[in-house]
């Protein structure tokens, strides 16, 4: 007979399958638990829950001690009560899918049976569901509108400039703040009087000037000129470089200049500083994707708002370039640029006024001469000089001392220019080798009367030099006369000279390498361009330009017959031929000197200028050291 408890059985058996993925996490649980806190435990609490067996279920059932049971069809879990228990202490039991004989036996037994279904959640899940998504797509579709607007209204401002602008122009930089470019700041003091006293100048008919040009080298400090001119001046003050002026689309560029000097009409009298205009206002005409590019589109918009038919009073532009040979010469004509200030390399005061400057924030030790710093950085840039004492500021915070000393001076003036100190030589052949190449440099650098003064000769490794010798260069950079050339020209093939006398022909080594395209380049120059040859006063090569200069691709021909170029040939050979000869006769006679220094060498690894030439002076008896060695300290 069938029982009619069997088709709630069957109607679980379809949800049985979806309770065996619960029960399967729950278990998955149950053992993790076991993992953290400890399986004996769990077997504790499980034995503790299963008071009651399916077989002792059976069994009592036979026995008529069950007083009631209830099924629940969602989980599968039975709720036994037994005779002389309240409904408190009823016990639960979870069945198997298929209980056919315990049906039975409650059946025969006349147990009371209840079915009572838990409370089913899934339609509430799946409404949660829903609205969770609807929430999603809609919150995406907000986010989608609102980027869309911002693209738009990125396209409504594209043309728009883009420079910085401060009302005030609190650059926080004065002209005391500038230092080592004193004639620089006399001419652009002038400005500043024009902008706070323009009646004083327009009463005898002068007008203010429309455009200042800052010329220089990288490092020497138009950009700290134009925002020292701000800070004097108190007048709003408009910084934009020149390549946010260039954009992929055309048109924009002179759409941000006729902008930037709208905003600048409206709040003059202003200052407008554009850095790197040679990013924009370079030369037109290059032949090269046609004459309507945007570049030349910016440009002409520039020069048109700086003196064409628009009047901008009251509005001057200040321009900052390392570069003035590639700028329009529409662009420096007066009435756009009025003046060209070069701010050129400081001099030995310049120098030291720098220096006094950036050591006003650091803890400088006593014993530290200012001067003595300023006399061995020529060349150095306002740039190169802060870096020097921060370089310096570092090793001192490395090396746990309380204040910076010349050791670190030192040292920093060694990393800027040669590198980081690598690791020193193994004693060797090679390192003998080395020492008489870096000496032979050095020794006839300094009995040559006309090079420069000797700053250190080392053996340690500096950046990719293994050794090398530094000089202190004059100050009158660009002004080489031909005996100094020559000098450089001896000294450089020095290193090549003593390998040749101390290990022969044989054993020279690739370590001339550089020195050999030194005095190629510089012999060349001397036949090609400097007319210091038997050539005559030619110039006979010229420096190679840029495309956007009106240049071909390829490099032009020569402008000089075959003949004239067998000649160049020539007398650069022979001037390197001799200067080898030169420097070979001067470390022959002077060959135990240069074992006595390479042993000092070899023993120091680094020897000072002074302490070289106080050597070389004492065995040669010479007053071309001497003189040196003054000039030096």
């Amino acid at each position: 007979m069938k029982s009619p408890f069997s088709s709630i059985f069957k109607r679980n058996q379809s949800s049985s399958s979806k309770q065996f993925k619960f029960q399967a996490g729950l278990l998955g649980l149950l053992l993790g638990q076991a993992l953290v806190f400890g399986a004996p435990a769990i077997a504790q609490n499980t034995e503790e829950e299963q008071g009651l067996t399916y077989g002792e279920l059976l069994e009592k059932v036979e026995r008529d001690r069950v007083e009631k049971f209830v099924l629940d069809p969602e989980t599968n879990k039975a709720t036994v009560t037994l005779v002389g228990q309240s409904e408190e202490e009823a016990e639960t039991l979870q069945l198997l899918s298929n209980n056919k004989e315990l049906l039975d036996a409650l059946k025969e037994n006349n147990v009371d049976f209840e079915v009572v279904p838990s409370q089913d959640n899934s339609v509430a899940i799946a409404l949660f569901t829903n609205l969770l998504l609807i929430f999603v797509l809609i919150g995406g579709l907000v986010m989608i509108i609102r980027r869309s607007a911002n693209a738009q209204n990125n396209a409504m401002n594209f043309g728009r400039s883009k420079a910085r602008f401060q009302m005030e122009a609190d650059t926080g930089v004065m002209f005391d703040d500038v230092a080592g470019i004193e004639e620089a700041k006399e001419e652009l003091a002038e400005v500043v009087t024009f902008l706070k006293e323009p009646n004083k100048f327009t009463a005898i008919g002068a007008t203010i000037p429309r455009g200042m040009l800052l010329i220089g080298p990288p490092g020497t400090g138009k950009t700290l000129l134009a925002k020292a001119i701000a800070g004097e001046a108190g007048v709003p003050f408009f910084s934009i470089s020149g390549s946010e002026f260039v954009e992929m689309f055309v048109g924009v560029g002179a759409s941000r200049v006729r902008d930037l000097f709208r905003k600048a009409q409206e709040n003059a009298p202003c200052l407008v500083f554009i850095d790197e205009i040679d990013a924009v206002g370079r030369q037109r005409g290059a032949g090269i994707g046609g004459g309507n590019d945007e570049r030349e589109q910016t440009l002409n918009q520039l020069l048109t708002e700086m003196d064409g038919f628009e009047t901008n009073s009251g509005v001057i532009v200040i321009a900052a370039t390392n570069r003035p040979d590639v700028l329009d010469r529409a662009l420096l004509r007066p009435g756009r640029f009025d003046r060209q200030v070069t701010v050129d390399y400081p001099d030995h005061i310049g120098r030291l006024a720098i220096l006094d400057v950036h050591s006003q924030d650091k803890k400088v030790a006593e014993e530290v001469d200012l001067k003595v710093i300023a006399r061995r950085t020529p060349g150095f840039t306002g740039a190169d000089l802060a870096n020097l004492l921060n370089e310096a500021a570092i090793l001192t915070a490395r090396r746990r001392k309380e204040a910076i000393t010349m050791a670190e001076i030192n040292e920093a003036i060694d990393r800027v220019l040669a590198g980081m100190e690598g690791l020193p030589i193994a004693d060797s052949k090679n390192k003998r080798l080395l020492a008489y190449h870096e000496v032979g440099h050095a020794l006839v650098a300094t009995l040559n009367p006309h090079h420069d003064p000797l700053q250190k000769v080392t053996l340690i490794r500096r950046g990719t030099a293994v050794g090398a010798a530094w000089y202190l260069p004059g100050e009158e950079m660009g002004l080489d006369t031909r005996q100094k050339i020559l000098a450089d020209i001896e000294s450089a093939l020095a290193g090549r000279a003593a390998e040749i006398i101390v290990f022969g022909e044989d054993e020279v080594t690739r370590g001339a390498e550089g020195d050999i395209r030194k005095v190629t380049a510089l012999a060349r120059r001397m036949v090609t361009k400097y007319g210091m040859s038997q050539l005559g006063q030619f110039a006979l090569e010229k420096d190679g330009g840029e495309v956007f200069l009106q240049n071909n691709w390829q490099n032009s021909p020569p402008e000089y017959s075959e003949q004239i170029a067998s000649a160049i040939d020539e007398e650069v050979r022979q001037i390197a031929f001799d200067g080898l000869e030169r420097a070979k006769q001067i470390i022959q006679e002077n060959r135990t000197l240069m074992d006595r220094l390479v042993d000092l060498l070899i023993e120091k690894e680094t020897m000072e200028g002074e302490e070289f030439r106080r050597i070389v002076a004492e065995a040669t008896k010479s007053d071309i050291v001497l003189e040196k060695q003054a000039i030096a300290s």
